[in-house]
C-alpha cells in the first residue's frame, strides 16, 4: 500500500468486514500529546498530509481531513489527488467533524475509533451528536493491522532534572498537586500529559522529537504515587530517587490495571480532554472510584515558573541568543561572497550552532526557514529536494527554538534579503508594531490571553488584515514549546500571572507573496499597586536583535520607537560579555539606535 487511495482503500475493507461504518483517526496518542513518537503518526500514514495537527474521517464514501489556518496551503498541496476533502476549521461553511459524521453516517449505524488514542472529550461530542441517528461508537483499532513497516514505540533512557534547574523536588511538587486537588474536591488522579507528568516527577527523556518526555502516566493518590513506564529504560539510581520522593515505578501497560485494582474510595479529577476514553472507562468501572471532571491541575502549576526555573530560562535565552547572532553573521557573511545557501542550510546552521552551546539538548522544534512566498505558509517545512535557494532580495522567516538543560526556547526573526518592495516594508513595519504593543502593554490582574490577544491584533486590523492563528503560546520549562493553560488566542480565558511566560509573535501571511513574523518570549510579572488595583505587564527575556532594515520609521509612534531602541540596548547589554570582539562590534552595529 504505497499510495494514500491505496491506505484509504485497505481501511475501508476493513472497517467493512469489522460491521464498522465509519472511523476517526485524529492527531494524537494515549497522552493527547500535541507532538507524537514517529509510531502514532497514522493520520500522516493514510492521509499523506504531513502537518503536525488535523483529524481524518473515512465512512464507505467519503474521506475528509480537517486544519486549522497553519495548514491551509500545505494541506491543499498534499491531499491532491488523494480522493480526501479539505475542511478548513474556522472558516464559514466548513462542518465541525461530529457533524459531517452524523450526516454522512446511516441510521443505527457504527462509527469506530481507537480509544486508547481518543479523549473521552471528543467522545461525549459524538456521542451527543449521533443520539439522534442511534449510532454507536466501537472502541476498535484497525491503524495496528494495518500500517505496514510501523515505526516501534520509543524507548530512550530516563534522566531527572535536578533542583538546581527544576528548583523544586518530585515530593514538593506532589504535595503541590494534592493541594490543587484539594482545591477541586478530589484526592487523586491520572496523569496522563506526559508534559505533566514529566514535570511533576522532573522526569525527561527523548521518546518523542523535540520534547524531553517519557511515555508515561502517573497515578496519584492521597499517600502514594505510581509511575507507569517501560521499566528498562530506567536507570536503578532514578528508579532509587524516585522511591525517595514517594514514587513508585511500576510497567507503563499496568496503568489500567492499577485503577482497576484502587480499593480506598477516593474522588479522581480526570480532564476530559486529556485523558483517553480506554482510561476513562477503566476508572469509571471502579466502584472505588468516584469521577469528577475538571481542570488538569498540573497545567496551571507548571504554568507558573518559579524563581529558579526563571533564571535558568534567562540563562538558556542568553545563549541562545549568542547563536541567533552568530547564525546572522555567518549568514550575511555567505550571501555576500556569493556562495548558495538553502533554507535546508539555514536550518542545519542554526542546528550546529546551538548545538556547542553547555547543556544543550537539540532543537526544541523542527527550524521554519522559509524564503520569500514559502513564508506564507507558517509551518512551512524546507525539503532537501525541493527547499529554495535565498536570493539576494526579498525576506527569509526563520523560527527555530532549542532545548538546553535549563530552559527551552523559541523566536522568530524576519531578514531582509536584498531589495525590498514598498508592500513589504509596509508589512513588516505592521508586523513590528504589533509585536511590540503587546510587549509594551500594561493590564489589569484577571485580564486573560484572550483580552491581551486584541492588543497584538490591532495594528494589522486596521490595515483590514488578520493572522489565522493565535498571537503566542506558553512555553515549557524543558518541555514542550507549546505548552499552557496560558495563550495569546482570542479564545483562551486564562488569566495571566507573573512568573508565566509566553511568546508574542503575531504575523501577516500573503499567499504566494510573503511571510513575515517576529516573536520574542516574555515573562509575566509586576507592574504595580494603585488605588484601582494590582497592574501587570511584560518582560522580554529573547535576547536577539530585530531586524530594522526594512522598518518604515514614519509608521512607528514615538513610544514604539523608544521600546524598539531600549529592547536593543537590553540586548546588546546582555549578550555582550558572551560575545567575541568581532561579535560585539557586529552587535553594537546591529543594535544601534534607530531615529526619525
Amino acid at each position: 500500500m504505497k499510495t494514500v487511495p491505496e491506505r484509504i482503500a485497505a481501511l475501508r475493507a476493513a472497517m467493512k468486514s469489522a460491521g464498522v461504518d465509519g472511523y476517526l483517526i485524529p492527531s494524537s496518542d494515549p497522552h493527547m500529546s500535541e507532538y507524537l513518537p514517529d509510531c502514532y503518526g497514522a493520520r500522516s500514514w493514510f492521509s499523506g498530509f504531513t502537518g503536525s495537527v488535523g483529524t481524518l474521517a473515512v465512512t464507505a464514501e467519503k474521506a475528509a481531513l480537517w486544519v486549522d489556518g497553519r495548514y491551509f496551503i500545505q494541506a491543499e498541496h498534499q491531499l491532491a489527488g488523494s480522493g480526501i476533502e479539505l475542511m478548513r476549521v474556522a472558516v464559514k461553511g466548513t462542518p465541525e467533524i461530529p457533524d459531517w459524521l452524523a450526516e454522512n453516517l446511516p441510521q443505527g449505524g457504527v462509527m469506530g475509533l481507537d480509544g486508547m488514542i481518543t479523549a473521552i472529550s471528543t467522545v461525549e461530542k459524538l456521542e451527543k451528536e449521533f443520539a439522534e441517528k442511534k449510532i454507536t461508537i466501537k472502541d476498535i483499532d484497525f491503524v495496528s493491522p494495518l500500517w505496514e513497516g510501523r515505526p516501534p514505540v520509543p524507548a530512550t533512557t530516563a534522566w531527572l532534572l535536578g533542583t538546581e534547574y527544576a528548583g523544586k523536588t518530585a515530593h514538593e511538587k506532589l504535595e503541590q498537586l494534592r493541594d490543587a486537588l484539594a482545591e477541586q474536591g478530589a484526592d487523586a488522579t491520572l496523569l496522563s500529559r506526559l508534559e505533566s507528568v514529566a514535570w511533576t516527577l522532573n522526569l525527561r527523556a527523548d521518546d518523542i522529537a523535540y520534547n524531553p518526555f517519557p511515555l508515561s502516566y502517573c497515578l496519584v493518590l492521597p499517600e502514594s504515587a505510581t509511575l507507569f513506564i517501560n521499566k528498562k529504560r530506567v536507570p536503578a539510581e532514578v528508579e532509587a530517587t524516585l522511591n525517595a520522593e514517594g514514587v513508585q515505578v511500576a510497567p507503563y501497560e499496568d496503568a489500567a490495571s492499577a485503577i482497576a485494582s484502587v480499593r480506598t474510595p477516593v474522588t479522581a479529577l480526570y480532564e476530559p480532554e486529556g485523558t483517553s476514553y480506554t482510561l476513562y472507562h477503566a476508572m469509571k468501572a471502579n466502584a472505588s472510584i468516584k469521577l469528577q471532571a475538571g481542570e488538569e491541575p498540573v497545567q496551571p502549576l507548571k504554568g507558573v515558573k518559579n524563581e529558579v526555573e526563571i533564571q535558568n530560562i534567562k540563562n538558556a535565552h542568553v545563549k541562545d541568543g549568542v547563536a541567533m547572532v552568530r547564525f546572522q553573521m555567518a549568514l550575511e557573511a555567505k550571501m555576500a561572497s556569493g556562495e548558495t545557501v538553502t533554507e535546508c542550510d539555514v536550518a542545519d546552521m542554526l542546528t550546529g550552532l546551538r548545538k556547542a552551546q553547555p547543556l544543550n539538548l537539540g532543537d526544541s522544534f523542527d527550524t521554519i526557514a522559509a524564503y520569500g512566498a514559502n513564508a506564507a505558509m507558517m509551518h512551512y517545512h524546507a525539503l532537501p529536494e525541493t527547499c529554495a535557494k535565498l536570493e539576494p532580495h526579498g525576506f527569509l522567516l526563520v523560527d527555530s527554538g532549542a532545548q538546553f538543560r535549563d530552559g527551552t526556547t523559541d523566536i522568530t526573526r524576519t531578514y531582509t534579503m536584498g531589495e525590498l518592495t514598498d508592500e513589504e516594508k509596509t508589512f513588516y513595519t505592521l508586523v513590528l508594531k504589533s509585536h511590540i504593543d503587546l510587549a509594551r502593554v500594561v493590564f489589569l490582574e484577571g485580564c486573560t490571553g484572550g483580552n491581551l490577544d486584541i492588543m497584538a491584533r490591532s495594528a494589522v486590523w486596521r490595515h483590514g488584515i488578520d493572522y489565522r492563528c493565535g498571537t503566542g503560546h506558553g512555553v515549557g520549562f524543558v518541555g514542550g514549546v507549546h505548552e499552557g493553560p496560558q495563550n495569546l488566542r482570542i479564545t483562551n480565558n486564562v488569566a495571566f500571572m507573573p512568573g508565566m511566560t509566553v511568546t508574542d509573535e503575531p504575523g501577516i501571511y500573503e499567499e504566494g507573496k510573503v511571510g513575515i513574523r517576529i516573536e520574542n518570549e516574555l515573562l509575566c510579572k509586576e507592574w504595580g499597586v494603585t488605588e484601582y488595583g494590582r497592574f501587570l505587564c511584560f518582560e522580554p527575556i529573547t535576547y536577539c536583535p530585530i531586524d530594522v532594515k526594512p522598518v518604515k520609521v514614519d509608521l512607528l509612534d514615538n513610544d514604539e520607537l523608544d521600546w524598539l531602541n531600549e529592547y536593543h540596548a537590553l540586548v546588546y547589554k546582555t549578550l555582550e560579555s558572551s560575545l567575541t570582539p568581532e561579535e560585539q562590534d557586529w552587535l553594537k552595529t546591529a543594535c544601534a539606535p534607530l531615529s526619525r
